[in-house]
């Protein structure tokens, strides 16, 4: 790249290119780039003046020389930048208000009154005409009383007020489809797929291949659990695929050769091939913005409140102005009253305040699938735990392999994550992860892998059946024994460590000790979260009691329950919910779903499983769980601030229109107020929320 630095401080750096211009796609592409290549650095990208502001940790000439190195065409062939840009979006709607403002102050400046005047008569007849349509289908809305006020205003030869009236309704028409346009995108980029590598079928066998690279035609191998990247056709195999995300089917579909299947729908059981025939997830993008949208069931109770609210209230608007008219007998301050309804800053306010919200939190890291659950969450006084992976560290170690049956450790550590590879789970990337510490290649070694959801991994190794999973899958479910003369050592198994057995050919192989240690923060988090209103907490955990126990008194969690099945989890919720209570279910593995669609609120950790997240409700980082602080506090912040907006609106407006029938305000000023109140509660809706900081509940927790 050829740039020059302009400016410089700790941490912070001004680039500016020696290009004459810059495209939006290019300024997108820069941005995707710089996030994209694990630099520690975040990225801001001007298109107009061509700069890049670089914020960054770690080394200076790290960056330097990455800048140096960047090609368009490099960045073109390794880079997917996002499929929508709310970059394009921008530059689009300011061009329109600047466009509308310019119009406006030129049309007053340049052109004769009568011209203006046919200008104003022939703009009106949008506003009469969606008014009139209104009335014929019998509906009573704020369309007609916009109709009223400028038809009075045209008829009474008030055509200046008729104009400023109609100025000010297309300004927030249009700052209001630009704010829910920008929110929904912003929002659907969130929630879109967030998959690096995919299994490329190839004919020397299974490739791990980045999804950048996957063209339309290429076959791809999804397995139980496994997110379905692209849209495609299934070439091989059969799967029983759950739709819900996009078509609100609960119950799985079952796919065959030739069936379609579509990005972001998960494959619960079984395994398949597809095909694809459009790569990258692009039109789960599409596909995501409809169904925010369009979907009503997302809405939150008070967003539904407020736009019932507002339609009843355009009759009480007629009445007092009819009311006004006839104990005046003066037409102005009717009009002035017609000028103010509720139904603007009501049905818009709510909403953005909902949608800017759901945005906060995507900046922290946690995706809300509608507003409902954001209402819910403020609402929830009991919260369930899943253990593995979420109250203990999402990226547990192997501390042991101890083999049986006279194996080779390294060789069973091999074909422990030749089989694990496949089926992402914290426990299963620990077992992948040390072997590749220990330089390991695990190439494919066995034939068709199973996966039983909540018990282990199934599959054939020289003509020997291989399983790998619980102490109850393994000597339970499959009959398998303890080599004869090792009872004695099986019986001493380090207790402090979680168990994956391995078992071949009927007969214990190994045993893989993994060390699972508790989150740092879980017990701070916990307590904070009583300190917001939470009452009761709960761990579940398919562990032994005895380490549930201790685990619990670490946590102080209210209650535990241990060895428990993916059933088991989401009948304990149930249970919870007849007794009246509003539970959250935080969560991570394929065996936490049930639980996860049991729950008032699930909420599922963003590098567990990938069925997990597209049943939750809502999904947040794996990194620390103070989000889970954040997110209670963002809804309780969001809850205030409706309830605020509900009294200013109902308030103001009240205002306006006893000052339009005493005869103080005039027709065009009480429009003119009414329309700055609505862009001036829509704008504080759109603004941060005024939320403590996380560091203060830190500090007080320790």
């Amino acid at each position: 790249m050829n740039a020059v630095i302009v400016h410089e401080s700790r941490g912070r750096m001004r680039l500016q290119l020696k290009q004459k211009r810059m495209t939006l796609e290019e300024a997108d592409l820069l941005e995707a780039w710089f996030s994209q290549n694990n630099l520690s650095c975040q990225a801001t990208v001007h298109e107009r003046t061509r700069c890049v502001i670089l914020h960054y940790q770690g080394s200076r000439e790290a960056i330097l020389q990455a800048v140096r190195s960047f090609t368009w065409q490099k960045a073109e062939q390794s880079i997917t930048p996002p499929s929508y840009s709310s970059r394009s979006l921008n530059r689009e709607f300011q061009e329109k208000l600047v466009g509308k403002v310019m119009g406006r102050f030129l049309r007053r400046l340049f052109l004769p009154l009568p011209l203006r005047i046919a200008h104003i008569v022939w703009h009106m007849t949008r506003f009469l005409r969606r008014g009139l349509h209104c009335l014929l289908r019998g509906q009573l809305k704020v369309e007609v009383l916009d109709a009223c006020s400028i038809g009075i205003s045209a008829l009474r030869g008030d055509f200046a007020t008729a104009g400023s009236v109609m100025f000010l309704l297309e300004l927030g028409e249009l700052l209001e489809e630009w704010t829910r346009k920008k929110s929904v995108r912003d929002l659907a980029q969130c929630m879109s797929l967030n998959i690096d590598r995919v299994w490329l079928d190839t004919p020397s066998g299974e490739v791990l291949t980045p999804i950048s690279q996957i063209q339309t035609g290429d076959r791809i191998v999804v397995r139980v659990g496994g997110i379905i990247p692209t849209d495609g056709v299934v070439a091989d195999g059969e799967a029983m695929v759950n739709q819900a995300s996009l078509t609100g089917e609960s119950i799985p579909i079952e796919k065959h050769c030739g069936s379609l299947v579509y990005a972001g729908t998960i494959v619960e059981e079984g395994e398949c091939i597809i095909e694809v025939t459009q790569s990258s997830g692009q039109s789960r993008y599409d596909q995501i913005v409809s169904m925010i949208e369009q979907s009503e069931q997302m809405k939150s109770t008070a967003e539904n409140k407020a736009s019932n609210l507002a339609d009843k209230l355009v009759p009480y608007t007629f009445a007092g102005s009819i009311l006004s008219f006839l104990l005046t007998r003066n037409v102005m301050r009717a009009l002035s009253v017609l000028m103010v309804d509720f139904s603007c800053a009501l049905k818009l306010a709510m909403p953005l305040a909902v949608l800017s919200a759901m945005n906060e939190a995507s900046r922290d890291h946690i995706t809300v699938k509608g507003g409902k659950f954001l209402e819910t969450v403020s609402k929830a006084d009991t919260i369930v735990f899943d253990k593995t992976g979420t109250l203990t560290r999402a990226c547990p170690r192997v501390a042991c392999v101890i083999p049986f049956a006279g194996q080779d450790e390294n060789e069973m550590l091999r074909l422990a994550a030749c089989l694990e590879e496949h089926f992402p789970h914290s426990m299963a990337n620990a077992v992948v992860e040390e072997a590749k510490a220990r330089d390991l290649l695990h190439e494919e070694m066995h034939s068709k892998v199973e996966y039983l959801v909540a018990h282990g991994i199934v599959s054939t190794v020289n003509g020997q059946r291989a399983l790998i999973g619980s102490a109850h899958f393994i000597f339970e479910d499959e009959g398998c024994v303890i080599p004869e003369g090792e009872q004695e050592r099986f019986d001493s198994l380090p207790v402090e460590f979680s168990h994956l057995y391995l078992a071949v050919g009927g007969q214990l192989a190994a045993v893989i000790c993994i060390s699972d240690p508790l989150r740092e923060e879980a017990a701070q988090v916990l307590a904070t979260l009583r300190a917001l209103g939470i009452r009761k907490t709960v761990m579940l955990t398919g562990d032994s009691y005895r380490t549930a126990a201790a685990i619990a008194a670490q946590l102080g969690v209210d209650e535990f329950r241990a060895e428990v099945l993916p059933a088991d989890k989401a009948n304990f919720i149930a249970d919870l919910r007849a007794e009246g209570h509003t539970v959250m279910m935080v969560g991570d593995g394929i065996n936490d779903s049930p639980a996860l669609s049991e729950s008032d609120a699930g909420i599922a950790i963003s590098d567990g499983a990938a069925i997990a997240q597209e049943i939750a409700d809502i999904t947040i980082s794996a990194e620390t769980l103070w989000e889970l602080v954040r997110l209670r506090q963002l809804s309780d912040a969001l809850m205030e601030r409706i309830r605020k907006n509900y009294h200013f609106v109902l308030g103001f407006n009240g205002g306006l229109i006893a000052l339009g029938v005493a005869g103080i305000l005039a027709p065009a000023v009480s429009a003119t107020l009414h329309n700055l109140s609505t862009l001036a509660i829509s704008l504080h809706s759109m603004s941060s929320l005024n939320t403590p900081e996380l560091q203060s509940y830190k500090e007080a927790s320790l």
